[in-house]
């Protein structure tokens, strides 16, 4: 009998995509390893990206991590990237440490990933040094994060920020149309490519068929945080057609 997780996920009111990116990938798992996956969600309120709705949107993870933490989830996942980084360098593992310690006080601990670590640490796991990146965000959110990616030790060596303020208008893009964005992208002496540095923005889609039309490793935010969520549940980091983060080399 195989062996089932319950996977939680901490998620803006108004974010569409953890909760189709996520399943996606580990439903693609399942078709060629054993275990299984139920997926539960407790959601922050947040409607436009800004620093002063992700400041308060933050405020509510603790409320979120207590009610995930009451299904006895196996792993949360923080699925914001944004708005970690917006809270300053390294905060990603503050808030992680802070959420575990609320699901120990509920006697149900339970690992904390969060996206915004899981995407330098899935990074540095693929050792790259020099990237470029593609968000949705405003000019100086997309400076925010890159400084975040940048205080972690990496060299953001382009961007493009699609300047969307209406998180529900970022999630009804299409994942396809990456593939044409990317091609603006200066990706000349970089080691990997962001395709999404953002868990609201569509592009599972895309990412194994830009990884080999550029050949060099790309991941989203989405595919570093399923990453950290099986490494915390001790399985194999496979998902088919994901990247090459995924591609069970890296376990």
């Amino acid at each position: 009998m195989s062996q089932s997780f319950r996977i939680g996920q901490i998620v803006p009111s108004s974010n569409t995509t953890m909760e189709t990116e996520i399943p996606a990938m580990l439903r693609a798992r399942e078709a060629v390893e054993p275990e299984r996956f139920t997926f539960h969600s407790s959601r922050m309120r947040m409607k436009k990206v800004t620093r002063e709705e992700l400041a308060a949107m933050d405020d509510e993870s603790d409320r979120c991590a207590l009610e995930l933490s009451d299904a006895a989830v196996d792993v949360m996942g923080y699925a914001c990237l944004v708005a970690i980084m917006s809270r300053g360098a390294g905060y990603h593992r503050e808030s992680q440490a802070r959420l575990h310690d609320v699901t120990v006080e509920n006697g149900h601990p339970t690992p904390i990933v969060s996206s915004a670590g899981a995407l330098t640490e899935g990074l540095g796991i693929l050792g790259a040094k020099r990237i470029a990146i593609i968000t949705p965000y405003m000019k100086p959110l997309t400076q925010m994060v890159i400084d975040y990616i940048e205080a972690e030790g990496f060299e953001v060596i382009d961007s493009i920020a699609l300047e969307i303020p209406d998180n529900l208008e970022v999630g009804r893009r299409d994942p396809l149309a990456l593939t044409e964005i990317v091609k603006r992208l200066n990706v000349a002496g970089a080691d990997a490519v962001v395709l999404s540095a953002c868990v609201q923005m569509p592009s599972l889609a895309s990412i194994q068929q830009v990884e080999d039309s550029l050949g060099l490793p790309v991941v989203s935010a989405a595919t570093c945080t399923t990453y950290q969520i099986l490494k915390a549940l001790k399985l194999k980091p496979l998902v088919p057609n994901a990247g090459r983060l995924l591609n069970g080399s890296y376990g």
